[in-house]
């Protein structure tokens, strides 16, 4: 069986008499690396379906880079600009297209509030954010969704 996400439990010691037998826990699910490299994957072959030369980025949750993937003929702007957005989309937890009347966030810090980027949002759990650069914004987005919608069913019955 192929890991989907991996499950990280952090424990969190608590002074309180009443719990001290139970330790508080937060339970985490994350992608897997194969499965953020679908998502990169499915993107750039959907936007090169569309006759767009693109980047692709996959970001967790924390924002980090989990994949990228680069059609070796879109422009090097495609690189940082496909990272910022996938950061963007996990950070706001929204899609860039909603936060474009956002003039306020122009100045935090790693924001690029350009069109193009998803949360990644499965059966009620968040798992990070994708991003393409390199088409029009619309078709950006509409790639970064069919990113998504290519391991939505893998996410939705991982458990």
């Amino acid at each position: 069986m192929k890991l989907r996400f991996w499950h990280i439990v952090f424990l969190f010691p608590i002074n309180s008499a009443w719990a001290a037998d139970t330790p508080a826990t937060l339970s985490l699910e994350t992608l897997s690396p194969e499965v953020a490299n679908q998502i990169v994957v499915a993107a750039i072959t959907d936007c090169t379906r569309r006759g767009f030369k693109v980047s692709a980025a996959v970001v967790g949750r924390d924002g980090n880079l989990l994949a990228f993937l680069r059609n070796p003929l879109s422009g090097p702007h495609t690189i940082l600009t496909s990272q910022k957005k996938a950061y963007t989309a996990a950070s706001l937890q929204a899609a860039t297209s909603a936060m474009a009347d956002r003039p306020d966030l122009n100045y935090a810090p790693g924001i690029l509030l350009i069109v193009g980027a998803v949360p990644i949002n499965v059966a009620g759990k968040f798992y990070g954010g994708a991003a393409v650069a390199g088409a029009t914004t619309e078709v950006d987005e509409q790639c970064a969704q069919a990113g998504i919608d290519a391991v939505s069913e893998i996410l939705e019955f991982a458990d």
